[in-house]
Protein backbone atom coordinates (compact mmCIF):
# COMPACT_ATOMS: atom_id res chain seq x y z
CA UNK A 1 0.00 0.00 0.00
CA UNK A 2 1.58 3.42 -0.85
CA UNK A 3 1.85 6.05 1.21
CA UNK A 4 -0.96 8.04 -0.20
CA UNK A 5 -3.02 5.50 0.64
CA UNK A 6 -2.13 5.11 4.08
CA UNK A 7 -2.81 8.42 4.59
CA UNK A 8 -6.48 8.52 3.28
CA UNK A 9 -7.04 5.58 5.22
CA UNK A 10 -9.32 6.34 8.69
CA UNK A 11 -7.69 6.24 11.50
CA UNK A 12 -9.10 3.12 13.43
CA UNK A 13 -11.82 3.95 15.97
CA UNK A 14 -10.07 3.62 19.26
CA UNK A 15 -11.93 1.49 21.83
CA UNK A 16 -12.57 2.33 25.44
CA UNK A 17 -9.58 0.32 27.85
CA UNK A 18 -10.89 -1.96 30.89
CA UNK A 19 -10.71 1.18 32.89
CA UNK A 20 -13.35 2.85 31.02
CA UNK A 21 -15.61 0.51 30.92
CA UNK A 22 -15.64 -0.38 34.85
CA UNK A 23 -16.39 3.60 35.19
CA UNK A 24 -19.15 3.23 33.07
CA UNK A 25 -20.31 -0.27 34.45
CA UNK A 26 -20.10 1.77 38.33
CA UNK A 27 -21.80 4.77 36.91
CA UNK A 28 -24.70 3.31 35.41
CA UNK A 29 -25.28 0.64 38.37
CA UNK A 30 -24.66 3.64 40.99
CA UNK A 31 -27.92 5.98 38.68
CA UNK A 32 -30.06 2.56 38.86
CA UNK A 33 -30.08 2.04 42.53
CA UNK A 34 -30.60 5.61 43.20
CA UNK A 35 -33.57 5.85 40.59
CA UNK A 36 -34.79 3.11 42.40
CA UNK A 37 -34.57 3.67 45.81
CA UNK A 38 -36.04 7.07 44.84
CA UNK A 39 -38.58 5.74 43.34
CA UNK A 40 -39.35 2.88 45.82
CA UNK A 41 -39.51 6.13 48.36
CA UNK A 42 -42.15 8.08 46.40
CA UNK A 43 -44.46 4.85 45.48
CA UNK A 44 -44.30 4.04 49.46
CA UNK A 45 -45.73 7.62 50.70
CA UNK A 46 -48.06 7.77 47.71
CA UNK A 47 -49.30 3.96 48.99
CA UNK A 48 -49.35 4.79 52.30
CA UNK A 49 -51.63 7.65 51.80
CA UNK A 50 -54.24 6.11 49.17
CA UNK A 51 -57.66 3.92 50.80
CA UNK A 52 -60.94 4.43 51.81
CA UNK A 53 -58.96 7.68 54.35
CA UNK A 54 -57.17 9.79 51.72
CA UNK A 55 -54.00 11.00 53.39
CA UNK A 56 -51.62 13.63 51.66
CA UNK A 57 -48.19 12.61 50.77
CA UNK A 58 -46.50 15.51 52.49
CA UNK A 59 -48.86 14.17 55.92
CA UNK A 60 -47.64 10.87 55.51
CA UNK A 61 -43.80 11.73 55.19
CA UNK A 62 -44.37 14.17 58.31
CA UNK A 63 -45.79 11.18 60.50
CA UNK A 64 -42.93 8.93 59.12
CA UNK A 65 -40.63 11.52 60.33
CA UNK A 66 -42.50 12.50 63.66
CA UNK A 67 -42.58 8.33 64.14
CA UNK A 68 -38.40 8.49 63.59
CA UNK A 69 -38.56 11.39 66.49
CA UNK A 70 -38.39 14.31 64.07
CA UNK A 71 -40.56 17.22 64.12
CA UNK A 72 -40.45 17.59 60.08
CA UNK A 73 -43.21 18.30 57.93
CA UNK A 74 -46.82 18.65 58.19
CA UNK A 75 -48.63 16.96 60.60
CA UNK A 76 -51.36 14.05 60.73
CA UNK A 77 -54.33 14.30 62.41
CA UNK A 78 -54.87 11.74 65.08
CA UNK A 79 -56.99 9.84 62.84
CA UNK A 80 -54.63 9.39 60.12
CA UNK A 81 -51.93 8.76 62.14
CA UNK A 82 -53.66 6.01 63.32
CA UNK A 83 -54.90 4.53 59.67
CA UNK A 84 -50.90 4.89 58.86
CA UNK A 85 -49.32 3.30 61.39
CA UNK A 86 -51.91 0.10 62.74
CA UNK A 87 -53.20 -0.12 58.58
CA UNK A 88 -51.01 1.44 55.97
CA UNK A 89 -47.35 1.39 56.91
CA UNK A 90 -47.30 -2.44 58.04
CA UNK A 91 -48.83 -3.33 54.47
CA UNK A 92 -46.39 -0.99 52.73
CA UNK A 93 -43.35 -2.67 54.97
CA UNK A 94 -44.65 -6.27 54.37
CA UNK A 95 -44.26 -5.83 50.50
CA UNK A 96 -41.40 -4.32 50.38
CA UNK A 97 -40.36 -7.36 52.22
CA UNK A 98 -41.99 -10.07 50.59
CA UNK A 99 -41.04 -8.19 47.23
CA UNK A 100 -36.99 -8.23 47.96
CA UNK A 101 -37.18 -11.58 49.15
CA UNK A 102 -39.00 -13.08 45.43
CA UNK A 103 -37.03 -10.66 43.34
CA UNK A 104 -33.14 -11.62 44.96
CA UNK A 105 -34.10 -15.19 45.31
CA UNK A 106 -35.18 -15.17 41.43
CA UNK A 107 -31.93 -13.30 40.62
CA UNK A 108 -29.72 -15.77 42.44
CA UNK A 109 -31.96 -18.65 41.42
CA UNK A 110 -30.99 -17.37 37.51
CA UNK A 111 -27.49 -17.41 38.38
CA UNK A 112 -26.72 -20.35 39.42
CA UNK A 113 -28.86 -21.99 36.50
CA UNK A 114 -27.53 -19.97 34.06
CA UNK A 115 -31.03 -19.52 32.79
CA UNK A 116 -32.99 -16.27 32.38
CA UNK A 117 -36.13 -18.28 33.20
CA UNK A 118 -35.73 -19.66 36.18
CA UNK A 119 -37.48 -18.42 39.32
CA UNK A 120 -37.79 -19.67 42.68
CA UNK A 121 -41.03 -22.11 41.87
CA UNK A 122 -38.86 -23.87 39.63
CA UNK A 123 -37.25 -26.35 42.37
CA UNK A 124 -40.65 -26.39 44.29
CA UNK A 125 -40.29 -24.46 47.06
CA UNK A 126 -43.12 -22.14 46.29
CA UNK A 127 -45.63 -25.35 45.89
CA UNK A 128 -43.91 -26.91 49.12
CA UNK A 129 -44.55 -23.56 51.06
CA UNK A 130 -47.98 -23.87 50.10
CA UNK A 131 -48.67 -27.55 50.70
CA UNK A 132 -48.19 -27.16 54.78
CA UNK A 133 -50.29 -23.86 54.58
CA UNK A 134 -53.08 -25.68 53.10
CA UNK A 135 -52.62 -28.42 55.31
CA UNK A 136 -53.46 -26.37 58.05
CA UNK A 137 -56.27 -24.41 57.12
CA UNK A 138 -57.81 -27.46 55.78
CA UNK A 139 -57.14 -29.63 58.82
CA UNK A 140 -58.26 -26.95 61.20
CA UNK A 141 -54.72 -26.92 63.36
CA UNK A 142 -54.56 -24.21 65.36
CA UNK A 143 -51.89 -24.35 67.92
CA UNK A 144 -50.14 -21.48 67.38
CA UNK A 145 -53.18 -19.54 66.14
CA UNK A 146 -52.68 -17.61 63.10
CA UNK A 147 -49.30 -18.24 63.38
CA UNK A 148 -49.54 -22.06 62.51
CA UNK A 149 -50.31 -21.52 58.95
CA UNK A 150 -47.48 -19.33 58.84
CA UNK A 151 -44.69 -21.59 60.36
CA UNK A 152 -46.23 -24.34 58.76
CA UNK A 153 -45.69 -23.13 55.33
CA UNK A 154 -42.33 -21.61 56.02
CA UNK A 155 -41.23 -25.10 57.61
CA UNK A 156 -43.31 -27.17 54.71
CA UNK A 157 -40.91 -24.83 52.28
CA UNK A 158 -37.76 -25.43 53.61
CA UNK A 159 -38.26 -28.91 53.62
CA UNK A 160 -39.24 -29.49 50.21
CA UNK A 161 -36.20 -28.01 49.02
CA UNK A 162 -34.04 -30.45 50.88
CA UNK A 163 -36.01 -33.20 49.94
CA UNK A 164 -35.75 -31.88 45.78
CA UNK A 165 -31.73 -31.30 46.61
CA UNK A 166 -31.29 -34.62 48.05
CA UNK A 167 -33.35 -36.63 45.36
CA UNK A 168 -31.13 -34.24 42.80
CA UNK A 169 -27.71 -35.22 43.88
CA UNK A 170 -25.85 -38.22 42.23
CA UNK A 171 -22.06 -39.07 42.71
CA UNK A 172 -21.64 -36.39 45.18
CA UNK A 173 -22.79 -33.55 42.65
CA UNK A 174 -26.27 -31.84 41.70
CA UNK A 175 -26.68 -31.54 38.24
CA UNK A 176 -29.02 -28.77 37.25
CA UNK A 177 -31.10 -31.04 34.49
CA UNK A 178 -31.93 -33.19 37.52
CA UNK A 179 -32.22 -30.65 39.94
CA UNK A 180 -35.13 -28.67 37.09
CA UNK A 181 -36.91 -31.95 36.61
CA UNK A 182 -37.00 -33.10 40.28
CA UNK A 183 -38.51 -29.89 41.03
CA UNK A 184 -41.19 -30.16 37.98
CA UNK A 185 -42.08 -33.76 39.52
CA UNK A 186 -42.40 -32.10 43.30
CA UNK A 187 -44.55 -29.41 42.28
CA UNK A 188 -47.05 -31.97 40.63
CA UNK A 189 -47.30 -33.52 43.78
CA UNK A 190 -47.90 -30.52 45.68
CA UNK A 191 -50.11 -29.71 43.17
CA UNK A 192 -52.10 -33.20 44.14
CA UNK A 193 -51.79 -32.43 47.64
CA UNK A 194 -53.45 -28.89 47.33
CA UNK A 195 -56.02 -29.92 45.17
CA UNK A 196 -57.05 -32.93 47.42
CA UNK A 197 -56.77 -30.46 50.39
CA UNK A 198 -59.43 -28.36 48.73
CA UNK A 199 -61.58 -30.67 47.51
CA UNK A 200 -62.19 -32.20 51.00
CA UNK A 201 -62.32 -28.75 52.69
CA UNK A 202 -65.84 -26.68 54.07
CA UNK A 203 -66.79 -23.55 52.52
CA UNK A 204 -64.81 -21.05 55.62
CA UNK A 205 -61.74 -23.33 54.69
CA UNK A 206 -62.10 -23.26 50.89
CA UNK A 207 -62.03 -19.47 51.07
CA UNK A 208 -59.41 -19.54 52.86
CA UNK A 209 -57.13 -21.95 50.92
CA UNK A 210 -58.28 -19.91 47.69
CA UNK A 211 -56.98 -16.72 49.10
CA UNK A 212 -53.99 -18.01 49.97
CA UNK A 213 -53.56 -19.38 46.44
CA UNK A 214 -54.31 -15.93 45.01
CA UNK A 215 -51.77 -14.12 47.23
CA UNK A 216 -52.69 -11.22 49.52
CA UNK A 217 -51.29 -8.83 51.84
CA UNK A 218 -54.42 -7.51 53.80
CA UNK A 219 -53.50 -9.33 56.94
CA UNK A 220 -50.26 -7.36 57.54
CA UNK A 221 -49.59 -7.04 61.07
CA UNK A 222 -46.26 -5.36 62.71
CA UNK A 223 -45.92 -8.38 64.64
CA UNK A 224 -45.50 -10.36 60.57
CA UNK A 225 -43.15 -7.60 59.78
CA UNK A 226 -40.80 -8.20 62.62
CA UNK A 227 -40.71 -12.04 62.17
CA UNK A 228 -40.27 -11.63 57.98
CA UNK A 229 -37.91 -9.15 58.26
CA UNK A 230 -34.38 -10.97 59.58
CA UNK A 231 -34.59 -13.89 56.88
CA UNK A 232 -35.07 -11.11 54.38
CA UNK A 233 -31.95 -9.17 55.64
CA UNK A 234 -29.90 -12.60 56.46
CA UNK A 235 -30.41 -13.02 52.53
CA UNK A 236 -29.56 -9.59 51.39
CA UNK A 237 -26.23 -9.89 53.23
CA UNK A 238 -25.46 -12.95 52.42
CA UNK A 239 -26.26 -11.99 48.64
CA UNK A 240 -22.93 -9.79 48.90
CA UNK A 241 -20.45 -12.99 49.42
CA UNK A 242 -22.08 -14.59 46.24
CA UNK A 243 -21.78 -11.71 43.66
CA UNK A 244 -18.16 -12.43 42.27
CA UNK A 245 -18.52 -16.75 42.25
CA UNK A 246 -21.67 -15.53 40.52
CA UNK A 247 -20.38 -13.44 37.92
CA UNK A 248 -17.68 -16.99 37.24
CA UNK A 249 -20.14 -19.20 37.39
CA UNK A 250 -21.50 -17.74 34.32
CA UNK A 251 -18.82 -18.58 32.27
CA UNK A 252 -19.81 -21.98 32.56
CA UNK A 253 -18.94 -24.61 35.01
CA UNK A 254 -15.68 -25.73 34.33
CA UNK A 255 -14.10 -22.39 33.49
CA UNK A 256 -15.91 -21.22 37.09
CA UNK A 257 -13.95 -24.68 38.84
CA UNK A 258 -10.61 -23.82 37.18
CA UNK A 259 -11.13 -20.39 38.44
CA UNK A 260 -11.24 -21.44 42.16
CA UNK A 261 -14.97 -21.74 42.19
CA UNK A 262 -16.80 -24.45 44.43
CA UNK A 263 -19.38 -24.74 42.06
CA UNK A 264 -21.16 -27.11 44.19
CA UNK A 265 -20.64 -25.73 47.35
CA UNK A 266 -21.59 -22.28 46.42
CA UNK A 267 -24.63 -24.23 45.14
CA UNK A 268 -25.74 -25.54 48.34
CA UNK A 269 -25.40 -22.49 50.29
CA UNK A 270 -27.38 -20.50 47.69
CA UNK A 271 -29.90 -23.01 47.74
CA UNK A 272 -30.39 -22.68 51.29
CA UNK A 273 -30.89 -18.79 51.11
CA UNK A 274 -33.10 -18.69 48.13
CA UNK A 275 -35.47 -21.55 50.29
CA UNK A 276 -35.09 -19.22 52.77
CA UNK A 277 -36.11 -16.06 50.76
CA UNK A 278 -38.72 -17.82 49.03
CA UNK A 279 -40.61 -19.65 52.24
CA UNK A 280 -40.62 -16.22 54.10
CA UNK A 281 -42.70 -14.59 51.34
CA UNK A 282 -45.20 -17.42 50.50
CA UNK A 283 -45.34 -17.47 54.19
CA UNK A 284 -46.81 -13.98 54.79
CA UNK A 285 -48.28 -13.63 51.48
CA UNK A 286 -48.99 -16.27 49.94
CA UNK A 287 -48.13 -17.59 46.38
CA UNK A 288 -47.28 -14.35 44.30
CA UNK A 289 -46.02 -15.17 41.02
CA UNK A 290 -43.44 -13.65 39.05
CA UNK A 291 -42.01 -11.48 40.78
CA UNK A 292 -38.51 -13.57 41.00
CA UNK A 293 -38.77 -13.90 37.07
CA UNK A 294 -39.66 -10.29 36.07
CA UNK A 295 -37.13 -8.42 37.91
CA UNK A 296 -34.41 -9.53 37.58
CA UNK A 297 -34.64 -9.55 34.15
CA UNK A 298 -35.49 -6.31 33.61
CA UNK A 299 -32.50 -4.83 35.62
CA UNK A 300 -30.38 -7.17 33.83
CA UNK A 301 -31.32 -5.43 30.50
CA UNK A 302 -30.97 -1.82 31.94
CA UNK A 303 -27.98 -2.54 34.35
CA UNK A 304 -26.22 -5.54 32.37
CA UNK A 305 -25.29 -9.50 33.79
CA UNK A 306 -23.22 -8.34 36.76
CA UNK A 307 -24.14 -9.69 40.08
CA UNK A 308 -22.70 -6.93 42.13
CA UNK A 309 -25.48 -4.57 40.63
CA UNK A 310 -28.04 -7.07 39.97
CA UNK A 311 -28.20 -8.63 43.27
CA UNK A 312 -29.26 -5.17 45.45
CA UNK A 313 -30.98 -3.63 42.49
CA UNK A 314 -33.34 -6.60 42.58
CA UNK A 315 -33.88 -6.08 45.88
CA UNK A 316 -34.62 -2.36 45.32
CA UNK A 317 -36.70 -3.65 42.64
CA UNK A 318 -38.74 -5.83 43.84
CA UNK A 319 -39.65 -3.73 46.51
CA UNK A 320 -40.76 -1.45 44.36
CA UNK A 321 -42.92 -3.64 41.95
CA UNK A 322 -44.59 -5.15 45.02
CA UNK A 323 -45.77 -2.35 46.56
CA UNK A 324 -47.17 -0.72 43.56
CA UNK A 325 -48.87 -3.84 42.36
CA UNK A 326 -50.42 -3.90 46.19
CA UNK A 327 -51.49 -0.64 45.83
CA UNK A 328 -53.08 -1.55 42.00
CA UNK A 329 -54.74 -4.01 44.29
CA UNK A 330 -56.10 -2.51 46.70
CA UNK A 331 -57.53 0.59 44.31
CA UNK A 332 -58.40 -1.07 40.93
CA UNK A 333 -61.65 -2.68 42.48
CA UNK A 334 -62.43 -0.46 45.37
CA UNK A 335 -64.15 -1.12 47.98
CA UNK A 336 -63.45 -4.78 47.09
CA UNK A 337 -59.70 -5.73 46.50
CA UNK A 338 -58.38 -8.24 44.26
CA UNK A 339 -56.03 -10.57 44.95
CA UNK A 340 -52.15 -9.60 44.85
CA UNK A 341 -51.05 -12.80 42.92
CA UNK A 342 -53.73 -11.79 39.63
CA UNK A 343 -52.09 -8.41 39.76
CA UNK A 344 -48.58 -9.69 39.78
CA UNK A 345 -49.42 -12.59 37.03
CA UNK A 346 -51.74 -10.26 34.85
CA UNK A 347 -48.32 -8.60 34.61
CA UNK A 348 -46.25 -11.52 34.67
CA UNK A 349 -47.59 -13.96 31.90
CA UNK A 350 -47.54 -11.86 28.98
CA UNK A 351 -44.03 -10.80 29.84
CA UNK A 352 -42.64 -14.64 30.43
CA UNK A 353 -44.37 -15.53 26.46
CA UNK A 354 -42.18 -12.34 25.38
CA UNK A 355 -39.25 -13.99 27.48
CA UNK A 356 -39.52 -16.86 26.07
CA UNK A 357 -39.79 -15.89 22.32
CA UNK A 358 -36.97 -13.46 23.06
CA UNK A 359 -34.45 -15.96 24.91
CA UNK A 360 -35.69 -18.88 21.91
CA UNK A 361 -35.22 -16.23 19.02
CA UNK A 362 -30.95 -15.59 20.59
CA UNK A 363 -30.97 -19.91 21.06
CA UNK A 364 -31.07 -19.44 24.75
CA UNK A 365 -28.06 -16.22 25.10
CA UNK A 366 -28.64 -13.77 27.83
CA UNK A 367 -30.52 -9.80 27.45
Amino acid sequence: MTLAAKQADPLPASRPDSTQVRRATVLRGTVLLTVLAIALGAVALVAAGIGAYHIPPLEVAGSVFRGLGLDWGEAADPLADEVLWNVRFPRVVLAMIVGSSLALAGAMMQGIFGNPLAEPGVIGVSSGATVGAVLIIALGASALGYWTVIVASFLSGMVTTVLVYVLSRSGGRTEVVTLLLTGIAVNAVAGALIGAATYFSEDAELRSITNWQMGSLAAATWSKVAAALPLAVAGIIAAPFFTRRLDLLSLGESPARHLGVDVERMRQALIVVIAMLTSSAVAFAGIISFVGLVVPHMVRMIAGPGHRVLLPASVLGGALVLVAADLVARVAAAPQEVPLGIITALVGGPFFFWLLYRTRARQGGWA
